[in-house]
C-alpha cells in the first residue's frame, strides 16, 4: 500500500486543509513535505476554526501521527506558537528540516523592498532566504539544536563572513547571549519531537500503515514548473513529496488534486482568468478570500481549465476534489477558461510567458444554491453540469465536492480510496 497524496493544482489556497482533515480520519500518519509557515490551512469543525501553518492538517485526528518532513523549512518561533493550540500533540519533526531564524525574515523583507515595483509579493516570512541558505550549504537543520553552543557559533560565523552584505541591507548580527537564550527555548520545546522521520515512514509503510501526504501552496507556485519568478522556493508538486520526506516514487499511492470551483492567487505574477471588476469582488466577498497567514486579500477569477489540466498531468492526479462550489451560488453566469489565445493562435497549454495569453471562455448557467449539500442528487442540474464539464476539460475524475467550509458538507462521488 502506497502513501496517498493531496496536492493543490492552482496557485494555492485551494482548500487542501479541509480535504486532509476529512480524509485523515482514515489514516494512521499525515505528513507535510515542503514549504514553511508562509502557507496556511483553515479547517472548520463544528463551526470552530483552526488555523494551521506548519503542523499537518491531520492534527485534529487524535489517532494520527503528524510528521513535518525534511523538505519543510521550520520557524521554531512560529511552530512553538502554533503548538500552543493543542493539548495533545502526536507530532514528529524531521531532524533534517532546515531552520528559519528572525534574520531570514529580515533578509526577505529587505529583498522585497529593494525589488521595488518588481517585488514578487512574498509573505516576508523568511522562506526564500532559508531555502537559499540550504541550497548554498550554509543553512542549519533542526537536529543541530542538540548542541546549541555549536549552533550559536556557526550562526555568528555566518554573520561575520557576510558582514558587508548584512550591513548593506540593514540586518544586525545577534549577540551570543541573546542567541543562546533563543536557541535554549527552541531546543527545550522542540527536541522531544525531533527524530529520523524517513526511517519512521519506511517502517510504517512496511507494516501496512495508512499514510497521507500534504503539500503547501499549489502547482503553479512550484519553483520549477510554476509561473517563475512569481513562485515559492520549493517543489510544491507531487514529486516534491519524495524528496521532502525521503520516499521513492514507488511509495506514492493515490494522488488527489485539489482545486477551487473558481480561481485565486496571492501576490504578484500572471493570472489569466483574474476578474478585476464586480465579479472578482463578489467572489472575494462570498469566498472570504483573505490569506490565512497574512490576511491579504486574494486576487479572484474564473476556473482555469488549461492550468488545471496541466497541473493534473504534472502531478499524476488520479482524481480531483472541487472546493467551495457554494461560493458560486447566485451567479447568473459562470465562466471557465477552456483555452488561450497566444501569439495569434489558440493553444490548450500554459506557455512559460503566461502573462501574454488571453483566456478563451465557455459560459455556464448558474444556480441558486448548493451550500450545505451532502449528496450528488441534492445539487441543482446546473451545478451537476458544471462539475461534469470540469471533469471533461481537466481529463480528471472529480470524486469529492465541498459545499461549505464545514467538514460534513461534502459530496463523495467515488474514488480510489
Amino acid at each position: 500500500m502506497g502513501a496517498d497524496l493531496i496536492v493543490g493544482i492552482q496557485w494555492g489556497d485551494e482548500g487542501k486543509g479541509k480535504v486532509v482533515d476529512l480524509l485523515a480520519q482514515n489514516y494512521d500518519i499525515v505528513c507535510r513535505y515542503q514549504g514553511g509557515h508562509n502557507a496556511g490551512h483553515t479547517i472548520v469543525v463544528d463551526g470552530k476554526k483552526v488555523a494551521l501553518h506548519l503542523i499537518p492538517s491531520g492534527i485534529l485526528n487524535p489517532n494520527a501521527i503528524n510528521i513535518i518532513g525534511n523538505g519543510v523549512v521550520v520557524s521554531p518561533k512560529a511552530l512553538i506558537e502554533e503548538m500552543k493550540q493543542f493539548d495533545q500533540l502526536n507530532l514528529l519533526i524531521s531532524d533534517k528540516a532546515h531552520l528559519i531564524f528572525s534574520y531570514h525574515e529580515e533578509i526577505d523583507k529587505a529583498r522585497e523592498k529593494l525589488r521595488g515595483k518588481n517585488a514578487i509579493g512574498t509573505t516576508g516570512r523568511g522562506i526564500g532566504p532559508a531555502y537559499s541558505d540550504k541550497v548554498s550549504r550554509q543553512g542549519h537543520r533542526i537536529g543541530e539544536l542538540k548542541d546549541i553552543e555549536k549552533l550559536a557559533q556557526k550562526i555568528l560565523d555566518y554573520f561575520r563572513a557576510n558582514k558587508s552584505y548584512f550591513d548593506a541591507i540593514g540586518v544586525k548580527s545577534p549577540s551570543k547571549i541573546q542567541l543562546l537564550q533563543e536557541l535554549q527555548e527552541y531546543s527545550k520545546t522542540l527536541l522531544p519531537f525531533v527524530t529520523d522521520t524517513t526511517s519512521y515512514l519506511w517502517d510504517a509503510l512496511k507494516k501496512g500503515k495508512r499514510v497521507l501526504l500534504e503539500g503547501a501552496q499549489g502547482t503553479m507556485l512550484d519553483i520549477d514548473h510554476g509561473t517563475y519568478p512569481f513562485v515559492t522556493s520549493s517543489n510544491t508538486i507531487s514529486a516534491g513529496a519524495c524528496s521532502g520526506l525521503g520516499l521513492s516514487p514507488k511509495d506514492i499511492g493515490n494522488v488527489i488534486g485539489i482545486a477551487k470551483a473558481y480561481c485565486t492567487r496571492v501576490g504578484n505574477g500572471p493570472f489569466p482568468t483574474e476578474e478585476l471588476g464586480e465579479d472578482g469582488d463578489r467572489l472575494r466577498e462570498q469566498g472570504k478570500e483573505f490569506g490565512t497567514t497574512t490576511g491579504r486579500a486574494r486576487r479572484c477569477g474564473w476556473f482555469d481549465a488549461v492550468i488545471a489540466r496541466y497541473a493534473s498531468r504534472l502531478n499524476g492526479c488520479d482524481e480531483m476534489a472541487i472546493m467551495k462550489l457554494d461560493v458560486l451560488d447566485g451567479f447568473e453566469k459562470i465562466k471557465v477558461a477552456t483555452s488561450y489565445l497566444y501569439n495569434g493562435q489558440e493553444v490548450d497549454y500554459p506557455p512559460s510567458d503566461l502573462e501574454n495569453v488571453t483566456p478563451v471562455y465557455e459560459e455556464f448557467k448558474g444556480w441558486e444554491k448548493v451550500k450545505g449539500a451532502r449528496k450528488w442528487e441534492e445539487l441543482p442540474k446546473e451545478a451537476q453540469d458544471y462539475i461534469k464539464a470540469l471533469e471533461d476539460l481537466t481529463l480528471t475524475k472529480i470524486s469529492l465536492i465541498s459545499t461549505s467550509p464545514d467538514r460534513e458538507d461534502t459530496i463523495f462521488r467515488g474514488g480510489k480510496r
